[in-house]
């Protein structure tokens, strides 16, 4: 990065290279997950270490998925999910009306 280099540049010059936008999607996603999961957790009182025992996880592992860092899988989610007492649901949305 050159002195002159603003970060809007970097990031526009990043966000270039292939495959940077669906990494950004890809943690925006996982950063909404752990947020939806902390929100719960914390509104039935719970510590990460509750949760994790509940869902058979450690505590790491829910620190990881709530601050999103991590990109779960399925089984992961449904996890959380039933400590939660929660539904999971997936959707395809089309972004546009199909031509």
């Amino acid at each position: 990065m050159s002195e002159q280099e603003t970060w809007r540049e970097l990031r526009d010059r990043r966000m270039a290279e292939p495959g940077a936008a669906e990494a950004y999607e890809a943690a925006r996603l996982a950063y909404e997950l752990g947020r939806a999961v902390r929100v719960m957790r914390e509104a039935r009182g719970w510590s990460q270490n509750d949760l994790a025992r509940e869902a058979g996880m450690t505590q790491s592992a829910v620190a990881r998925f709530e601050a999103g860092g991590t990109v779960p899988t399925l089984p992961v989610i449904e996890r959380l999910a039933n400590a939660l007492d929660a539904e999971v649901e997936v959707r395809l949305t089309p972004r546009a009306p199909a031509a």
